[in-house]
């Protein structure tokens, strides 16, 4: 089977946007073509990864529209909706239908319009995804979150502090990306000093309320190089759901979907946690940045606040994790967030990160839904 590449790859601004879904999505649809110089028309398959418009915007049929909009009719359109995993989900979508040969030319676009709502509408709208009797009992994601977290910091003796350098990090690297909604350093006491949302999290643990689009192009790898001398192979992916009900696992500080879907990844790839080199995770939350990091293998469990604390996450330190400041930094358009963790994995390996350059031949992208109902992981790897 010829090797699945990215050739293209695009991000819009992430932010409060006047642009509607149809925009957004066009916006970043045609800077990918426009970036992989392929013509709208060589596209066999068009996905859209999304996972609200109709109850965001009242707009459903919106993989139709953008065939229309970017001038890729003929081509084949699928919404992809797997909550907040619907970017992962689209990238694997994307990497079957070239792997099955279904498609020469696939292009996923993922992105949300959110911010017209209000907080209490939007996290209703992303509440509706946890089961019926934890949401008639009001239970949303930042509750669960901040259980988990307690747990964690009870369990492993992690100090409260090391949740704060999650953001703060993240705000730092978020810096120096141009298309990230919160472009601001914070320091420690700032996040340890803002409201309550759910004990012991508080304001700055948490990611915004986003609009954003993001885009990749798909084709197999004896096409890629008809394109560009420079481009990245999906060289492992996995996918894993885990219950539904949060509370019927045995440990909530381990995410089941991540240690399976990882684990296919890796076997895909053949290659280690070790050789991961940049690593892109779903920081919807800080305490989610320690249980994803353990749960990928980069770090024993109960270890990856000690890995925060030390700097090994850092942009210089030995496991670069979020450069592009994350979901906390960068934000979080639902459908897009995926996409843009892949989107960041490509530039880092093509070397087109900027300011937030790292030295990087492997990364890995790790886009969850949910608190861990549903996970994509995805490996990518440089082709020069």
């Amino acid at each position: 089977m010829d090797s699945v590449a990215v050739i293209g790859a695009s991000m819009t601004r992430f932010g409060q946007r006047d642009a509607w879904i149809r925009e957004l999505l066009a916006e970043a649809g045609k800077a990918c073509l426009d970036d992989a110089g392929v013509e709208p028309d060589a596209v066999d398959h068009l996905y859209v990864s999304n996972m609200a418009s109709g109850e965001f915007e009242g707009q459903t049929g919106v993989p139709n529209a953008l065939a229309q909009d970017l001038s890729a009719v003929p081509a084949y359109t699928a919404r992809i909706d797997q909550t907040s995993s619907s970017g992962g989900a689209g990238i694997y979508a994307a990497w079957q239908s070239v792997a099955s040969e279904a498609s020469e030319m696939t292009l996923l676009v993922g992105g949300e319009k959110m911010t017209h709502r209000s907080t209490a509408e939007a996290t209703d709208v992303i509440a509706s995804l946890t089961h019926p009797v934890e949401y008639k009992h009001g239970v949303t994601l930042p509750s669960f979150a901040g259980l988990t977290a307690r747990l964690y910091l009870d369990t492993y003796d992690a100090p409260r502090e090391s949740l704060g350098k999650v953001a703060v990090k993240n705000h730092k690297n978020g810096v120096d990306n141009p298309h990230a909604q919160f472009r601001k350093e914070v320091d420690l006491e700032t996040v340890l000093d803002s409201p309550v949302v759910a004990d012991p999290l508080r304001l700055y643990d948490f990611c915004p309320i986003t609009d954003g689009s993001a885009a990749l192009l798909f084709c197999p790898e004896s096409v890629a190089r008809e394109y560009a001398d420079e481009y990245v192979v999906i060289s492992g992916i996995g996918g894993a759901t885990d219950t539904h009900v949060v509370h019927e696992r045995a440990d909530p500080t381990t995410m089941g979907g991540v240690v399976n879907s990882s684990e296919q990844a890796y076997e895909m790839a053949d290659i280690d946690p070790d050789d991961v080199d940049v690593a892109e995770l779903h920081d919807m939350f800080t305490i989610l940045e320690f249980l994803q990091s353990e749960d990928l293998g980069f770090f024993e469990k109960g270890e990856g606040w000690k890995a925060v604390e030390e700097g090994v996450t850092d942009r210089d330190g030995d496991l670069p994790i979020n450069t592009s400041g994350g979901l906390k930094s960068k934000g979080h358009p639902l459908g897009a967030s995926g996409v843009a963790q892949a989107y960041e994995i490509y530039a880092q390996l093509t070397g087109q990160a900027g300011d937030r350059q790292v030295e990087a031949e492997t990364g890995l992208a790790c886009n969850v839904g949910g608190f861990g109902n549903c996970v994509t992981t995805t490996i990518m790897e440089a082709r020069r």
